[in-house]
């Protein structure tokens, strides 16, 4: 799977686990976007949000070993500044 494949099912798996479990409004693809994107050698790893305001992001990971994908979902608890 390409980079640009792993990222479109990513985010229609986001859409389907937002819609499956969130009291919030439906989504759909265009309201998923990725925050960050990394692959080393056969992986990938992809950080992606909604415009939902639930303070929800997800991780998706790409196991190419085991041709697995692995969705991860949290909830910002804080945002903190903190002065250097």
């Amino acid at each position: 799977m390409g980079a640009k494949e792993f990222v479109k099912f990513c985010k229609e798996e986001i859409v389907k686990y937002h819609n499956e479990t969130s009291d919030e409004r439906r989504i759909t693809k265009s309201d998923v976007y990725m925050v960050w994107y990394c692959k080393t050698l056969q992986n990938h790893k992809a950080l992606l949000s909604t415009k939902v305001a639930d303070g929800m992001y997800y991780e998706m990971t790409l196991n190419g070993d085991k041709n697995e994908v692995y969705l991860d979902a949290y909830k910002k608890q804080e945002n903190k500044r903190i002065i250097l």
